[in-house]
Protein backbone atom coordinates (compact mmCIF):
# COMPACT_ATOMS: atom_id res chain seq x y z
CA UNK A 1 0.00 0.00 0.00
CA UNK A 2 1.12 3.57 -0.52
CA UNK A 3 3.14 5.00 2.46
CA UNK A 4 1.42 9.11 2.35
CA UNK A 5 -2.04 8.93 2.92
CA UNK A 6 -3.73 8.50 -0.01
CA UNK A 7 -7.61 8.54 -1.05
CA UNK A 8 -9.54 5.05 -0.11
CA UNK A 9 -12.38 4.59 -2.46
CA UNK A 10 -14.77 1.64 -1.71
CA UNK A 11 -17.01 -0.11 -3.52
CA UNK A 12 -19.88 -1.50 -1.51
CA UNK A 13 -19.15 0.91 1.47
CA UNK A 14 -22.01 -0.23 2.78
CA UNK A 15 -20.93 -3.41 3.85
CA UNK A 16 -20.77 -4.19 7.58
CA UNK A 17 -16.69 -5.09 6.46
CA UNK A 18 -16.16 -2.54 4.01
CA UNK A 19 -17.91 -0.08 6.73
CA UNK A 20 -15.25 -0.82 8.86
CA UNK A 21 -12.26 -0.35 6.83
CA UNK A 22 -13.71 3.01 5.99
CA UNK A 23 -14.15 4.19 8.93
CA UNK A 24 -10.65 3.06 9.92
CA UNK A 25 -8.72 4.77 7.35
CA UNK A 26 -11.47 8.09 7.90
CA UNK A 27 -9.66 7.88 11.55
CA UNK A 28 -6.29 7.88 10.31
CA UNK A 29 -6.84 11.26 8.42
CA UNK A 30 -7.28 9.91 4.81
CA UNK A 31 -10.11 11.08 2.31
CA UNK A 32 -12.30 8.07 2.34
CA UNK A 33 -15.15 8.08 -0.01
CA UNK A 34 -17.41 5.56 -1.75
CA UNK A 35 -20.14 3.77 -4.12
CA UNK A 36 -23.12 2.30 -2.36
CA UNK A 37 -26.59 0.27 -4.39
CA UNK A 38 -28.81 1.53 -1.49
CA UNK A 39 -28.82 4.20 1.37
CA UNK A 40 -29.19 2.10 4.76
CA UNK A 41 -29.20 3.34 8.35
CA UNK A 42 -25.21 1.89 8.16
CA UNK A 43 -24.41 4.50 5.29
CA UNK A 44 -26.46 6.97 6.58
CA UNK A 45 -24.12 6.91 9.63
CA UNK A 46 -20.90 6.96 7.48
CA UNK A 47 -21.96 10.04 5.72
CA UNK A 48 -22.90 11.60 8.78
CA UNK A 49 -19.60 10.89 10.38
CA UNK A 50 -18.14 12.52 7.12
CA UNK A 51 -17.49 9.65 4.36
CA UNK A 52 -19.08 11.12 1.33
CA UNK A 53 -21.61 8.09 -1.04
CA UNK A 54 -22.78 8.17 -3.63
CA UNK A 55 -25.44 5.80 -4.76
CA UNK A 56 -25.60 6.02 -8.63
CA UNK A 57 -23.34 3.85 -10.19
CA UNK A 58 -22.20 5.89 -13.36
CA UNK A 59 -21.75 9.03 -12.07
CA UNK A 60 -18.28 9.74 -10.92
CA UNK A 61 -18.11 13.42 -11.08
CA UNK A 62 -18.05 14.56 -7.70
CA UNK A 63 -14.92 12.81 -7.09
CA UNK A 64 -11.30 14.21 -8.38
CA UNK A 65 -9.87 10.71 -8.27
CA UNK A 66 -6.61 10.41 -9.32
CA UNK A 67 -4.90 6.89 -10.40
CA UNK A 68 -1.84 8.19 -8.58
CA UNK A 69 -3.49 8.61 -4.98
CA UNK A 70 -6.24 6.41 -5.00
CA UNK A 71 -6.48 2.80 -4.07
CA UNK A 72 -9.93 1.26 -4.94
CA UNK A 73 -11.03 -1.50 -2.44
CA UNK A 74 -13.80 -3.92 -3.17
CA UNK A 75 -15.38 -7.32 -2.24
CA UNK A 76 -15.23 -10.34 -4.21
CA UNK A 77 -19.17 -9.61 -4.60
CA UNK A 78 -19.26 -6.80 -6.84
CA UNK A 79 -19.17 -8.16 -10.70
CA UNK A 80 -16.39 -7.98 -12.92
CA UNK A 81 -19.12 -6.53 -15.55
CA UNK A 82 -19.90 -3.67 -13.00
CA UNK A 83 -19.67 -0.22 -14.68
CA UNK A 84 -17.43 1.29 -12.00
CA UNK A 85 -14.87 -1.62 -11.62
CA UNK A 86 -14.29 -1.97 -15.26
CA UNK A 87 -13.84 2.00 -14.93
CA UNK A 88 -11.08 1.65 -12.40
CA UNK A 89 -9.53 -1.47 -13.58
CA UNK A 90 -9.18 0.10 -17.59
CA UNK A 91 -8.07 3.51 -15.98
CA UNK A 92 -5.44 1.79 -13.78
CA UNK A 93 -6.35 2.42 -10.32
CA UNK A 94 -4.47 0.32 -7.68
CA UNK A 95 -7.19 -2.05 -6.62
CA UNK A 96 -7.43 -3.94 -3.81
CA UNK A 97 -9.57 -7.10 -2.68
CA UNK A 98 -10.64 -5.91 1.17
CA UNK A 99 -9.31 -9.30 2.60
CA UNK A 100 -5.82 -7.89 0.90
CA UNK A 101 -6.00 -4.66 3.00
CA UNK A 102 -7.05 -6.50 6.29
CA UNK A 103 -3.98 -8.70 5.75
CA UNK A 104 -1.97 -5.96 5.60
CA UNK A 105 -3.30 -4.85 8.49
CA UNK A 106 -2.27 -7.73 10.17
CA UNK A 107 1.08 -8.26 9.35
CA UNK A 108 1.84 -4.93 11.21
CA UNK A 109 0.12 -6.08 14.45
CA UNK A 110 -0.53 -8.99 16.37
CA UNK A 111 -3.33 -10.63 14.13
CA UNK A 112 -6.39 -12.52 16.03
CA UNK A 113 -8.50 -13.78 13.54
CA UNK A 114 -11.58 -15.25 14.21
CA UNK A 115 -12.79 -18.00 11.58
CA UNK A 116 -15.64 -20.79 11.03
CA UNK A 117 -18.70 -21.03 8.89
CA UNK A 118 -20.75 -19.90 11.97
CA UNK A 119 -20.16 -18.26 15.41
CA UNK A 120 -17.47 -16.14 14.01
CA UNK A 121 -19.30 -12.61 14.53
CA UNK A 122 -20.38 -13.59 18.05
CA UNK A 123 -17.10 -14.58 18.88
CA UNK A 124 -14.78 -12.27 17.77
CA UNK A 125 -17.12 -9.48 19.08
CA UNK A 126 -17.03 -11.24 22.50
CA UNK A 127 -13.11 -11.49 21.78
CA UNK A 128 -12.93 -7.96 21.18
CA UNK A 129 -14.78 -6.46 24.21
CA UNK A 130 -12.81 -8.71 26.50
CA UNK A 131 -9.65 -7.30 25.47
CA UNK A 132 -10.84 -3.76 24.79
CA UNK A 133 -12.39 -3.72 28.33
CA UNK A 134 -9.12 -5.42 29.96
CA UNK A 135 -5.41 -4.31 30.30
CA UNK A 136 -4.64 -5.96 27.41
CA UNK A 137 -6.74 -3.59 24.75
CA UNK A 138 -7.05 -4.33 21.36
CA UNK A 139 -8.38 -2.33 17.93
CA UNK A 140 -10.88 -4.80 15.83
CA UNK A 141 -12.56 -5.29 12.87
CA UNK A 142 -15.91 -6.80 13.35
CA UNK A 143 -18.68 -8.58 11.26
CA UNK A 144 -21.50 -7.23 13.33
CA UNK A 145 -22.15 -3.52 14.99
CA UNK A 146 -21.39 -4.16 18.61
CA UNK A 147 -24.33 -3.35 20.97
CA UNK A 148 -21.21 -2.32 23.89
CA UNK A 149 -20.12 0.72 21.31
CA UNK A 150 -22.66 0.75 18.55
CA UNK A 151 -20.02 0.25 15.65
CA UNK A 152 -18.48 -2.38 13.85
CA UNK A 153 -14.49 -0.82 14.26
CA UNK A 154 -12.74 -0.34 17.32
CA UNK A 155 -9.38 1.64 17.34
CA UNK A 156 -7.43 1.61 20.32
CA UNK A 157 -7.15 3.30 23.50
CA UNK A 158 -3.52 2.19 24.25
CA UNK A 159 -0.69 1.50 22.85
CA UNK A 160 -2.07 -2.52 22.57
CA UNK A 161 -0.64 -4.62 19.31
CA UNK A 162 -3.56 -6.31 18.82
CA UNK A 163 -5.89 -6.74 16.28
CA UNK A 164 -9.24 -8.43 16.23
CA UNK A 165 -10.52 -9.51 12.84
CA UNK A 166 -13.44 -12.07 11.84
CA UNK A 167 -11.67 -14.07 9.07
CA UNK A 168 -14.43 -14.34 6.32
CA UNK A 169 -13.84 -17.48 4.46
CA UNK A 170 -15.70 -16.41 1.44
CA UNK A 171 -13.87 -16.69 -2.17
CA UNK A 172 -11.05 -17.35 0.02
CA UNK A 173 -10.86 -14.35 1.58
CA UNK A 174 -9.04 -15.30 4.93
CA UNK A 175 -6.45 -16.80 2.67
CA UNK A 176 -4.85 -13.10 3.10
CA UNK A 177 -4.36 -12.78 6.41
CA UNK A 178 -1.06 -13.36 8.77
CA UNK A 179 -2.61 -14.28 11.99
CA UNK A 180 -0.59 -13.67 15.35
CA UNK A 181 -3.26 -15.95 16.92
CA UNK A 182 -6.37 -17.50 15.48
CA UNK A 183 -9.60 -19.49 16.09
CA UNK A 184 -11.58 -21.63 14.00
CA UNK A 185 -15.52 -22.05 15.23
CA UNK A 186 -17.02 -24.38 12.60
CA UNK A 187 -15.97 -25.86 9.08
CA UNK A 188 -19.87 -26.76 7.87
CA UNK A 189 -19.73 -27.08 4.08
CA UNK A 190 -21.33 -23.56 2.72
CA UNK A 191 -20.48 -21.21 -0.27
CA UNK A 192 -20.21 -24.44 -2.61
CA UNK A 193 -20.68 -22.06 -5.72
CA UNK A 194 -17.21 -21.13 -4.51
CA UNK A 195 -15.31 -24.32 -3.02
CA UNK A 196 -15.36 -27.83 -5.13
CA UNK A 197 -16.88 -29.48 -2.47
CA UNK A 198 -17.09 -30.06 1.52
CA UNK A 199 -13.15 -31.43 1.37
CA UNK A 200 -12.54 -28.89 -0.81
CA UNK A 201 -13.78 -26.32 2.25
CA UNK A 202 -11.77 -28.37 4.79
CA UNK A 203 -8.74 -27.78 2.72
CA UNK A 204 -8.96 -24.05 3.00
CA UNK A 205 -9.45 -23.60 6.58
CA UNK A 206 -6.87 -26.22 6.86
CA UNK A 207 -4.53 -23.79 4.78
CA UNK A 208 -5.92 -20.59 7.39
CA UNK A 209 -4.82 -22.38 10.21
CA UNK A 210 -1.07 -22.74 8.25
CA UNK A 211 -1.00 -18.99 7.85
CA UNK A 212 -0.68 -18.44 11.97
CA UNK A 213 2.86 -16.79 12.35
CA UNK A 214 5.60 -18.79 14.35
CA UNK A 215 5.76 -18.06 18.31
CA UNK A 216 1.49 -17.66 18.58
CA UNK A 217 -1.42 -19.60 18.64
CA UNK A 218 -4.15 -21.71 17.17
CA UNK A 219 -7.63 -22.38 19.21
CA UNK A 220 -9.99 -25.17 17.55
CA UNK A 221 -13.55 -26.15 18.63
CA UNK A 222 -13.11 -29.46 19.83
CA UNK A 223 -13.75 -32.43 17.23
CA UNK A 224 -13.12 -30.75 14.11
CA UNK A 225 -11.57 -32.47 11.41
CA UNK A 226 -8.76 -30.58 10.47
CA UNK A 227 -4.80 -31.41 9.73
CA UNK A 228 -3.28 -28.53 12.22
CA UNK A 229 0.09 -27.44 11.64
CA UNK A 230 2.78 -28.48 13.65
CA UNK A 231 4.85 -25.25 13.98
CA UNK A 232 2.39 -23.35 16.67
CA UNK A 233 0.70 -24.13 19.87
CA UNK A 234 -2.44 -25.55 19.31
CA UNK A 235 -5.55 -25.61 22.01
CA UNK A 236 -8.91 -27.27 21.67
CA UNK A 237 -12.43 -25.56 23.01
CA UNK A 238 -16.10 -26.76 23.20
CA UNK A 239 -18.97 -25.89 25.38
CA UNK A 240 -18.07 -29.39 27.37
CA UNK A 241 -14.72 -30.74 26.40
CA UNK A 242 -11.79 -29.02 25.17
CA UNK A 243 -9.06 -27.52 26.77
CA UNK A 244 -10.73 -25.07 27.11
CA UNK A 245 -14.63 -25.99 28.40
CA UNK A 246 -17.65 -25.20 30.92
CA UNK A 247 -18.65 -27.05 33.40
CA UNK A 248 -21.25 -26.63 36.04
CA UNK A 249 -23.25 -24.87 33.53
CA UNK A 250 -26.94 -23.36 35.19
CA UNK A 251 -29.42 -21.76 33.51
CA UNK A 252 -31.94 -20.02 35.97
CA UNK A 253 -34.35 -17.52 35.62
CA UNK A 254 -33.53 -16.72 32.44
CA UNK A 255 -29.92 -16.37 33.12
CA UNK A 256 -27.09 -19.00 32.07
CA UNK A 257 -23.89 -19.09 34.42
CA UNK A 258 -20.57 -21.43 34.40
CA UNK A 259 -17.38 -22.46 35.51
CA UNK A 260 -14.39 -21.60 32.43
CA UNK A 261 -11.59 -24.22 32.56
CA UNK A 262 -8.40 -23.77 31.65
CA UNK A 263 -5.41 -25.92 30.61
CA UNK A 264 -4.03 -24.59 34.29
CA UNK A 265 -7.00 -23.00 36.67
CA UNK A 266 -10.81 -23.01 36.64
CA UNK A 267 -12.47 -19.96 36.37
CA UNK A 268 -15.82 -19.75 38.64
CA UNK A 269 -19.12 -18.47 38.20
CA UNK A 270 -19.04 -16.84 34.44
CA UNK A 271 -22.81 -15.04 33.98
CA UNK A 272 -23.24 -14.52 30.60
CA UNK A 273 -24.30 -11.15 29.36
CA UNK A 274 -26.36 -13.03 26.87
CA UNK A 275 -27.89 -15.75 27.88
CA UNK A 276 -28.45 -18.31 24.95
CA UNK A 277 -27.01 -21.29 25.41
CA UNK A 278 -25.11 -21.51 21.87
CA UNK A 279 -23.07 -18.61 23.62
CA UNK A 280 -21.55 -20.54 26.44
CA UNK A 281 -19.46 -22.06 23.65
CA UNK A 282 -18.40 -18.85 21.50
CA UNK A 283 -17.63 -17.60 25.18
CA UNK A 284 -15.65 -20.11 25.82
CA UNK A 285 -13.72 -19.84 22.76
CA UNK A 286 -13.30 -16.21 23.39
CA UNK A 287 -12.03 -16.44 26.82
CA UNK A 288 -9.71 -19.03 25.52
CA UNK A 289 -8.24 -16.41 23.55
CA UNK A 290 -7.96 -13.23 25.11
CA UNK A 291 -6.56 -15.55 28.52
CA UNK A 292 -3.88 -16.63 26.41
CA UNK A 293 -3.44 -13.07 25.40
CA UNK A 294 -3.30 -12.00 28.96
CA UNK A 295 -6.80 -11.01 30.09
CA UNK A 296 -6.96 -11.78 33.48
CA UNK A 297 -9.59 -14.28 35.27
CA UNK A 298 -11.24 -11.00 36.65
CA UNK A 299 -11.50 -8.90 33.45
CA UNK A 300 -13.19 -12.38 32.51
CA UNK A 301 -15.84 -12.47 34.57
CA UNK A 302 -16.81 -8.51 34.01
CA UNK A 303 -16.57 -8.61 30.41
CA UNK A 304 -18.49 -11.73 29.76
CA UNK A 305 -21.01 -10.25 32.38
CA UNK A 306 -21.02 -6.85 30.49
CA UNK A 307 -21.41 -8.15 27.08
CA UNK A 308 -24.36 -6.62 25.53
CA UNK A 309 -24.09 -9.00 22.26
CA UNK A 310 -24.92 -8.08 18.39
CA UNK A 311 -26.82 -6.06 16.36
CA UNK A 312 -28.87 -9.18 14.64
CA UNK A 313 -27.46 -11.79 16.83
CA UNK A 314 -29.95 -13.48 18.52
CA UNK A 315 -31.06 -10.21 18.98
CA UNK A 316 -34.25 -9.42 21.81
CA UNK A 317 -36.20 -6.82 20.24
CA UNK A 318 -39.33 -7.51 22.35
CA UNK A 319 -39.51 -9.05 26.21
CA UNK A 320 -43.13 -9.03 27.75
CA UNK A 321 -44.69 -11.65 30.32
CA UNK A 322 -46.13 -13.27 27.35
CA UNK A 323 -44.88 -12.35 23.80
CA UNK A 324 -41.15 -12.21 22.96
CA UNK A 325 -39.46 -11.07 19.62
CA UNK A 326 -36.13 -12.18 18.44
CA UNK A 327 -34.18 -11.50 15.26
CA UNK A 328 -31.37 -13.52 14.54
CA UNK A 329 -29.17 -13.55 11.29
CA UNK A 330 -28.54 -17.00 10.93
CA UNK A 331 -28.54 -18.45 7.20
CA UNK A 332 -27.26 -21.71 7.41
CA UNK A 333 -28.94 -25.07 8.71
CA UNK A 334 -26.39 -25.55 11.26
CA UNK A 335 -26.76 -21.71 12.77
CA UNK A 336 -30.80 -22.45 12.52
CA UNK A 337 -30.60 -25.54 14.94
CA UNK A 338 -28.20 -24.08 17.24
CA UNK A 339 -30.69 -20.74 17.33
CA UNK A 340 -33.81 -22.80 17.86
CA UNK A 341 -32.26 -25.07 20.26
CA UNK A 342 -31.11 -22.20 22.03
CA UNK A 343 -34.78 -20.50 21.79
CA UNK A 344 -36.19 -24.06 23.52
CA UNK A 345 -33.53 -23.99 25.84
CA UNK A 346 -34.11 -20.51 27.28
CA UNK A 347 -38.31 -20.66 27.08
CA UNK A 348 -39.06 -24.09 27.54
CA UNK A 349 -42.75 -25.69 27.06
CA UNK A 350 -42.78 -21.98 25.38
CA UNK A 351 -44.38 -22.24 21.16
CA UNK A 352 -41.80 -20.80 18.89
CA UNK A 353 -43.01 -19.08 15.31
CA UNK A 354 -39.96 -18.94 12.76
CA UNK A 355 -40.10 -16.58 9.55
CA UNK A 356 -37.08 -17.35 8.06
CA UNK A 357 -35.77 -15.65 4.45
CA UNK A 358 -33.67 -17.85 2.64
CA UNK A 359 -30.25 -16.05 1.52
CA UNK A 360 -29.11 -17.22 -1.58
CA UNK A 361 -29.84 -19.34 -4.58
CA UNK A 362 -26.73 -21.55 -4.33
CA UNK A 363 -27.57 -22.60 -0.74
CA UNK A 364 -31.37 -23.03 -1.03
CA UNK A 365 -30.12 -25.87 -3.29
CA UNK A 366 -26.98 -27.38 -1.71
CA UNK A 367 -29.05 -27.69 1.79
CA UNK A 368 -32.53 -27.52 1.08
CA UNK A 369 -32.74 -30.91 3.02
CA UNK A 370 -30.68 -29.42 5.93
CA UNK A 371 -32.95 -26.57 5.73
CA UNK A 372 -36.20 -28.53 6.45
CA UNK A 373 -34.50 -30.51 9.21
CA UNK A 374 -33.46 -27.52 11.08
CA UNK A 375 -36.64 -25.73 10.61
CA UNK A 376 -38.75 -28.46 11.76
CA UNK A 377 -37.37 -28.01 15.02
CA UNK A 378 -40.03 -25.27 15.20
CA UNK A 379 -43.60 -25.17 16.19
CA UNK A 380 -44.33 -23.43 13.41
CA UNK A 381 -42.98 -22.06 9.90
CA UNK A 382 -43.04 -18.88 7.74
CA UNK A 383 -41.35 -18.93 4.70
CA UNK A 384 -40.26 -16.42 2.88
CA UNK A 385 -39.05 -15.93 -1.27
CA UNK A 386 -35.08 -16.61 -1.45
CA UNK A 387 -32.65 -13.21 -1.00
CA UNK A 388 -31.02 -13.31 -3.89
CA UNK A 389 -27.66 -10.88 -2.60
CA UNK A 390 -24.97 -11.59 -5.47
CA UNK A 391 -26.65 -13.94 -7.72
CA UNK A 392 -28.96 -14.59 -9.83
CA UNK A 393 -32.07 -17.10 -10.56
CA UNK A 394 -31.28 -20.86 -10.77
CA UNK A 395 -33.77 -22.89 -12.64
CA UNK A 396 -35.52 -24.69 -10.51
CA UNK A 397 -34.61 -23.49 -7.49
CA UNK A 398 -37.10 -21.61 -5.09
CA UNK A 399 -38.27 -22.03 -1.60
CA UNK A 400 -40.79 -24.92 -2.43
CA UNK A 401 -37.45 -26.91 -2.17
CA UNK A 402 -36.82 -26.18 1.47
CA UNK A 403 -40.62 -25.80 2.28
CA UNK A 404 -41.46 -29.65 1.21
CA UNK A 405 -38.61 -30.82 3.53
CA UNK A 406 -40.47 -29.19 6.11
CA UNK A 407 -42.03 -32.47 8.37
CA UNK A 408 -44.53 -29.97 10.80
CA UNK A 409 -47.67 -29.44 9.58
CA UNK A 410 -47.81 -25.97 11.37
CA UNK A 411 -46.04 -24.09 8.18
CA UNK A 412 -46.90 -21.35 5.15
CA UNK A 413 -44.76 -19.67 2.58
CA UNK A 414 -45.31 -15.67 2.16
CA UNK A 415 -43.70 -12.90 0.34
CA UNK A 416 -41.94 -10.40 2.95
CA UNK A 417 -44.58 -7.87 2.07
CA UNK A 418 -47.83 -9.94 3.40
CA UNK A 419 -45.93 -10.70 7.09
CA UNK A 420 -47.12 -7.85 9.12
CA UNK A 421 -50.63 -8.64 7.49
CA UNK A 422 -49.93 -12.12 8.52
CA UNK A 423 -49.23 -11.08 12.08
CA UNK A 424 -51.91 -8.46 12.07
CA UNK A 425 -54.21 -11.40 11.84
CA UNK A 426 -52.51 -13.58 14.09
CA UNK A 427 -53.90 -14.02 17.73
CA UNK A 428 -51.51 -17.04 19.47
CA UNK A 429 -48.21 -15.64 19.02
CA UNK A 430 -45.88 -16.83 21.79
CA UNK A 431 -42.13 -16.44 21.00
CA UNK A 432 -41.39 -14.94 17.38
CA UNK A 433 -38.22 -15.23 16.02
CA UNK A 434 -37.18 -13.77 12.63
CA UNK A 435 -33.74 -15.79 10.45
CA UNK A 436 -31.94 -14.56 7.69
CA UNK A 437 -29.02 -12.81 6.26
CA UNK A 438 -31.01 -10.81 3.28
CA UNK A 439 -33.36 -7.82 4.05
CA UNK A 440 -35.86 -9.60 6.32
CA UNK A 441 -34.10 -7.04 8.74
CA UNK A 442 -36.11 -4.17 7.15
CA UNK A 443 -39.27 -5.90 8.74
CA UNK A 444 -37.61 -6.21 12.33
CA UNK A 445 -39.20 -2.25 13.03
CA UNK A 446 -42.53 -2.77 11.77
CA UNK A 447 -42.78 -6.20 13.51
CA UNK A 448 -41.90 -4.70 16.62
CA UNK A 449 -44.27 -1.80 16.33
CA UNK A 450 -47.02 -4.52 15.54
CA UNK A 451 -46.45 -6.78 18.64
CA UNK A 452 -45.98 -3.91 21.00
CA UNK A 453 -50.35 -3.10 19.98
CA UNK A 454 -50.75 -6.94 20.91
CA UNK A 455 -49.13 -6.70 24.03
Amino acid sequence: MMTNKPTYYFLGIGGIGMSALARYFHAKGCTVLGYDRTRTPLTEELEHEGIAIHYAAHNLSHADLKPTNTIVVYTPAIPADFEEFVYFKTNNFSMLKRAQVLGEITRHAKGMCIAGTHGKTTTSTMTAHLLYSSHVGCSAFLGGVSKNYGTNLLLPRSNSDFVVIEADEYDRSFHHLSPYMALISSIDADHLDIYADKDDFRRSFEHFASLVQEGGCLVVKHGLQLQLPAHIQSYSYGMNEGDFHAENIRIENGEISFDFVTPHEIVKNIQLGVPVLINVENAVGAMALAHTAGVSPEELHSGIASFKGIKRRFDIQLKAEKLVYIDDYAHHPEELKASILSIKALYPNRTVCGIFQPHLYSRTRDFAQEFGTSLSLLDEVVLLDIYPARELPIAGVSSDLIFKNISISHKIQLHKNEVIEFLKQKTNIDILVTFGAGDIDQLVVPITQELRNKC
